[in-house]
């Protein structure tokens, strides 16, 4: 079975984004592969292991996406992929999903795998357009797959509980952190990776145009600075400490 996985490069969860220049900053701080990924490359891996294939990592970007191809190529994957044009500076999650798709489809995928979402955009939205452009259905937000022949088999974590699907392959399918704690890449497996010549892709190379970018960022800008100040009550007691808090919020008009 051919799995493909596909990451992010993505700023560290610690970084202060700003806008500088109508550009988007985060400073000295790295990049590092999107933390939901990972959980993505664990569920490829052990799905591989149980039932035999290989996992291909697939990232959209410049050069600096190949650390996050890295990484994956460190936990544990086969191969990876680096799918790099410069069409695709503006890529919205549209135009990315259909990128996404071609490359799949070359890299003979039976199964794509994505986190829940990545960090910087935040949409969520990729895996289902990306199974919306594969012709395949999506299983997203799933804690826990299975497979028995051709059939999948999800639960997925929803807000209302748990939810159990199944589908056949092809499919496309999202992860969540519930499906249990991502490997540590082996010192072998960063010995490999740093060796890695890890291929790019053009569209050319995958068959296709530059896709059509539905939406794009007119203007970046930081948002406005907020003056708070705090204010201690006091008072000999309880009651009056509350009934000086109660006046308060009313002069303020909070109530």
């Amino acid at each position: 079975m051919k799995i493909v996985v596909c990451v992010k490069q993505v700023p560290d969860t610690a970084a202060k984004v700003t806008a500088d220049n109508g550009k988007v900053s985060w400073g000295d701080a790295p990049l590092v592969i999107n933390p939901w990924d990972e959980y993505a490359v664990e569920a490829a891996l052990q799905l591989a292991e149980k039932h035999g294939g290989e996992v291909t990592a697939i990232s959209l970007g410049g050069e600096e996406a190949k650390e996050a191809l890295k990484h994956a190529l460190a936990m544990g994957c086969n191969e990876a992929v680096l799918v790099s044009d410069p069409a695709l500076q503006d890529a919205d999650t549209q135009s990315a999903a259909r990128v996404l798709a071609a490359a799949a489809r070359k890299a003979g995928a039976e199964l794509v795998v994505f986190g829940k979402q990545a960090i910087d955009g935040d949409s969520g939205v990729t895996p289902a357009q990306t199974a919306r452009a594969l012709g395949w259905p999506a299983v997203t937000l799933a804690a826990s797959v299975s497979l028995e022949g051709s059939t999948l088999k999800a639960e997925r974590a929803m807000e209302e509980g748990r939810q159990q699907v199944e589908t056949s392959l092809p499919a496309v399918i999202s992860i969540v952190k519930d499906f249990g704690e991502p490997r540590y890449p082996s010192f072998m497996g960063i010995r490999k990776a740093a060796k890695a010549e890890i291929p790019a892709w053009s569209l050319a190379d995958l068959g296709i145009s530059a896709p059509a970018v539905a939406v794009r960022w007119t203007e970046i800008m930081n948002p406005p600075a907020r003056q708070v100040t705090n204010e201690m009550i006091t008072g000999s007691s309880p009651e009056e400490i509350a009934n000086k808090l109660a006046d308060k919020i009313m002069e303020e008009k909070v109530l």
